[in-house]
């Protein structure tokens, strides 16, 4: 299980040190692909398969899924961990999340989210620097039937 938040940044190289704590449920390679709030997700093989295999079981025939599996697939590199726990960010995905050099590294759950430390700020409350209130929070679980 992927959690919690870790300040870091690529080198000139366009590496990402992955968190220790992450690196070993990582293993030795990954897929990077954009997500849905411009920033990146890191699949352990075994959830991009699983994230495949529900792709693949949308409709051919409806334009709006081939769209959806183009999103995905489209952007996704396979990427290898290297021996010191750094995998190279491509550019392409670099410009897609803002990323410059300074990011934050946040485990969620079962992937890993990449922000551009701009991007990530832009997220949390100016006035709290919380990315919820408690009464936010409180009524999502409520909604969401916690």
């Amino acid at each position: 299980m992927f959690v919690g938040t870790y300040y870091n940044s690529i080198d000139s190289k366009a590496r990402l040190i992955i968190p220790a704590k992450f690196r070993d449920e990582l293993g030795g390679r990954c897929i990077i692909a954009k997500s849905l709030d411009r920033c990146l997700t890191i699949y352990t093989n075994k959830e991009w398969e699983k994230l495949v295999e529900k792709l693949d079981e949308l409709p051919t025939g409806n334009p709006n899924a081939r769209k959806l599996k183009r999103y995905f697939n489209s952007s996704a590199n396979l990427c290898d961990v290297d021996k010191q726990g750094r995998l190279t960010i491509p550019q392409e995905l670099r410009e897609y999340a803002g990323i410059e050099k300074d990011l934050i590294t946040i485990g969620s759950n079962k992937t890993i989210e990449v922000w551009s430390k701009e991007q990530w700020k832009d997220e949390l409350d100016p006035e709290t620097g919380e990315l919820m209130n408690a009464s936010d929070v409180a009524e999502s679980l409520e909604q969401y039937g916690f």
